[in-house]
């Protein structure tokens, strides 16, 4: 498995740079945005935006082994990730109120200190300190999806002025680092465990000064903004109306709560499936993660001038990706009969999928939610998908460990299958809508390369 799990990581490495590198080769040179004041803008988001989204990573590989290296039993690890789950869906509903209440800036902020109050109690062994950790992590994680995005939006075009199509390029350079710093992050975190023999807790310590940095360079370097509140009752009210009312909605988000569902709880499985085998954990989340990368890259150039495949077919395709992937776990998790190899590349086939999946998923967000009405629609997808995900979490050890596990994707397998039919129900409904498809890559429009 150690071996597999190396060679593994490099051969993904090598298959996304291979990736990039062609297609950074093959598209036209564009015009280079040489406007200093944007850059120097972007460069101070970024600086702190991606300190963040490193700590955020590099605490993920790590995360179910410290409970199990504190001796606490599955159950009630699966307890701490449901408090986990209940918190993030809790305060998601209210953090764009709460950022918008309290300021951006001091969102992003909140978000620092929080997190690392989140990571300090994971050196605490009481169980009760680490619920209260988890619950700190929802809502840093919350404040993270949310005050950043919405402090660059306001500031790009309220304060600086600058042209309203620059920011998607922004946002997905944004995107591709994040994947890169994910990578990075699982390395890292491989290195301060491992490698230097500091133990599971090593990386959630390590997070701490990167969130302190980012803390501290948003105090310095980013101006306060707020925005009009918008009533979360009227927001929820016009979200559900909008969800009842359009066909598309209610599938799309019946896909989304589905596969994100069970993403969660493939979030959750992985370590005990793969440590017992002597995976290196960090090394095989740098994995996934490059299996994510490799999705996304996928993506881009399926849905490029030479391809021209749509966003639709992509999403379907992802979904059967990963109803593959879960058939094959309930047979490489059978109890007695475990292959862990086969379980890393059905783990692996999942990220490709999620690869594929998320940029698909919200280009058909865009295009279907009417703006005024994304942040009421995202709230009513985000209750069935935490819902589903807790009560697979609290009904996965009603039987022993390893049985317990191979059900659990067995049924995940079955929700799946789900997604499958509303994914089907949703191509029969924009099977000839025009607005759901890329527009030809007759031109391309003006964006800047940075």
């Amino acid at each position: 498995m150690l071996v597999t799990a190396y060679l593994a990581f490099v051969g993904l490495l090598a298959s996304c740079l291979g990736l990039e590198l062609s297609r950074c080769r093959a598209k036209p040179p564009g015009r280079a945005c040489s406007n200093p004041s944007f850059l120097q803008f972007q460069l101070d988001f970024y600086q702190v935006y991606f300190l963040a989204l490193a700590a955020d990573w590099l605490q993920a590989p790590y995360l179910y082994k410290l409970y199990q290296h504190y001796h606490f039993l599955e159950g009630q690890i699966a307890i701490l990730y449901v408090c986990g789950l209940a918190s993030t869906v809790l305060f998601g509903l209210v953090a764009s109120s709460l950022v918008d209440w309290l300021g951006r800036k001091k969102s992003c902020v909140l978000f620092s200190l929080t997190y690392s109050l989140c990571c300090l109690t994971k050196l605490s062994q009481d169980y009760f300190v680490l619920l209260v950790g988890r619950a700190l992590g929802g809502l840093s994680t919350a404040l993270l999806f949310s005050a950043f995005e919405a402090w660059y939006i306001h500031e790009h075009v309220e304060r600086h002025d600058f042209p309203a199509e620059w920011i998607p390029a922004t946002f997905a350079r944004a995107a591709f680092w994040n994947h890169v710093l994910a990578v990075v992050a699982g390395v890292a975190a491989e290195a301060v465990a491992s490698w230097m023999g500091l133990g599971p807790v090593a990386p959630f310590v390590a997070a701490i000064p990167l969130l302190a940095l980012a803390g501290g360079l948003a105090l310095r370097n980013w101006g306060e903004n707020y925005d009009r509140q918008r009533a979360f009752s009227r927001t929820c009210a016009g979200g559900l109306r909008c969800l009842l009312s359009d066909r598309r909605v209610l599938l799309l988000g019946t896909i989304q709560a589905l596969f994100e569902s069970v993403i969660f709880i493939f979030v959750f499985l992985w370590t005990p499936v793969l440590d017992p085998h002597g995976a290196p954990l960090g090394i095989v989340f740098s994995s996934f993660m490059a299996a994510s990368l490799l999705g996304s890259s996928l993506y881009r150039i399926a849905t490029s001038k030479r391809y021209h495949l749509q966003p639709m077919h992509l999403l379907s395709l992802a979904v059967l990706i990963v109803v593959f992937s879960l058939f094959m776990l309930t047979f490489s998790t059978s109890p007695g009969q475990e292959s862990p190899v086969e379980s890393f590349i059905a783990f692996l086939l999942i990220e490709l999928a999620c690869g594929l999946y998320f940029p698909s998923m919200s280009f058909l967000r865009r295009k279907v939610i009417p703006e005024t009405e994304q942040a009421g629609v995202l709230n009513w997808f985000r209750v069935p998908l935490h819902l589903l995900a807790c009560l697979g979490l609290l009904v996965l050890h009603d039987s022993d460990r390893k049985t317990g596990t191979r059900n659990m994707f067995s049924i995940c397998s079955a929700v799946m299958v789900m997604a499958l039919l509303a994914v089907v129900g949703l191509f029969t409904v924009v099977r000839h809508d025009a607005e759901l498809r890329v527009p030809s890559p007759t031109g391309e429009p003006y964006a800047p390369e940075l």
